[in-house]
């Protein structure tokens, strides 16, 4: 077994370790510093966007980033309203081929999918079909403490429910055979054969067990498959068409062209090339792709609000600390210098897409990596020093800890 705790696993990074959880090739993962802008992505900017003394520092910072990472590419994307804007691709995408980054690939987005589900599921809060303080008990049977564990504390990471993820038989299962299809229901159990980690409400725990029982109750309310709801509900009028939850039969569908994955979440620790793991096990708390172009007018859209009532989005945007300093949750949703939205990590991958209300600004980062420094994801570093240079008094993330 792999030499980091299992609770790291999948545990879909953010607060697990900094905002917040086939042998290498000769390629180094650091040797570009090039950069490759996407002549026909509609989210291109100017190669001097944000004014040529900002895009050069934030060329450098991204640079030392990756090379102190070892990031092997990313995408960045940063819109400033009435400033200008940065949108960049370095590194490759490929190890073995060279291939570069785009901007306009589709990427695994890991527990950003949350954002998807928790919006479905407010919306039928505002359709009065459920309530946020519902007992989980109602909808599903079988949950450890379940009549005292509402829905809320589900969204909000406060359920006291231990995390499947951080099982070590299930870290073992997956590892194991990485193209295995779990149920949501083999997932929770996992997780419920051990005690309750806390009371419902006490405690922060970021648990991807919680979203997959909201996922379980949006099937149970609507009759219909939670990705086929994300789509109808969310997704089409969001009109985010590049966006996708794959499920189902087509669980291990990855639209052309994307990036390939490298993760050290191995049962030996050695870096594998993970592109084609199967995401079921992350269900509705991570399984969802997504591109740049699709999380820019995401971002505004789950930080405004733009799909529920205000009063629902008040209630989703009432964000309670977490214990990790400067990083407050809310609803399926953070707030860390000002900035909301969510980040995500699959293995070998991860993403930030966060919206900034004081100045209606938006950050997209995508890299195909999900391989920690010190501790700390690599997109949290990379979006620490991009908000450094660009938004000084709204840094991403400027506080909160290592692991």
């Amino acid at each position: 077994m792999r030499r980091t705790p299992p609770r790291r696993l999948l545990a879909a990074a953010l607060l697990a370790a900094s905002v917040l959880a086939a042998p290498v090739m000769a390629t180094s993962a650091n040797a570009t510093a090039v950069v490759h802008p996407a002549p026909h992505d509609r989210d291109h900017c100017s190669s001097d966007g944000l004014g040529r003394g900002v895009t050069a520092r934030l060329d450098k910072a991204i640079a030392d980033v990756r090379k102190k990472a070892a990031i092997p590419g990313g995408a960045v994307g940063l819109w400033m309203p009435g400033k200008g804007c940065y949108v960049r691709a370095t590194g490759v995408a490929d190890k073995v081929t060279g291939q570069p980054m785009s901007t306009d690939f589709y990427s695994r987005i890991g527990s950003e999918t949350k954002t998807f589900t928790v919006t479905a599921l407010l919306q039928l809060v505002d359709e009065r079909r459920i309530g946020l303080d519902d007992p989980i008990s109602r909808y599903v049977h079988g949950v450890p403490n379940g009549r005292h564990i509402t829905l809320r504390h589900l969204a909000e990471m406060r359920s006291g429910l231990f995390p499947y993820s951080a099982d070590a038989d299930f870290a073992h299962d997956l590892l194991s055979d990485p193209s295995r299809t779990f149920t949501p229901r083999e997932l929770l159990a996992y997780g419920f054969k051990h005690r309750n980690t806390a009371a419902p409400g006490k405690v922060f725990v970021y648990n991807n067990s919680n979203l997959v029982l909201l996922g379980l109750v949006i099937e149970k309310v609507t009759g219909h498959h939670v990705a086929d709801v994300i789509d109808r509900r969310v997704l089409r009028p969001a009109h985010l068409d590049q966006t996708l939850f794959p499920d189902g039969p087509n669980v291990r569908e990855f639209p052309e062209p994307h990036a390939h994955g490298y993760t050290n979440q191995t049962l030996t620790g050695a870096v594998a090339d993970s592109t084609d793991w199967n995401p079921s096990w992350a269900w509705s708390a991570g399984a969802m792709i997504s591109t740049m172009h699709d999380l820019r007018g995401w971002a505004k859209t789950v930080a405004t609000g733009e799909l529920l009532s205000p009063e629902t989005q008040k209630q989703r945007l009432k964000t309670l600390p977490t214990g990790f300093p400067g990083l407050t949750y809310g609803l399926g949703i953070f707030e860390t210098g000002g900035w909301i939205g969510h980040n995500g990590s699959i293995p070998g991958y991860e993403s930030v897409t966060v919206y900034l209300p004081a100045l209606k600004a938006t950050l997209v980062v995508l890299i195909n990596t999900d391989i920690t420094t010190g501790g700390q994801e690599p997109s949290t570093l990379l979006a620490r020093a991009i908000t450094q240079i660009a938004t000084p008094d709204h840094v991403y993330d400027g506080s909160a800890p290592t692991r």
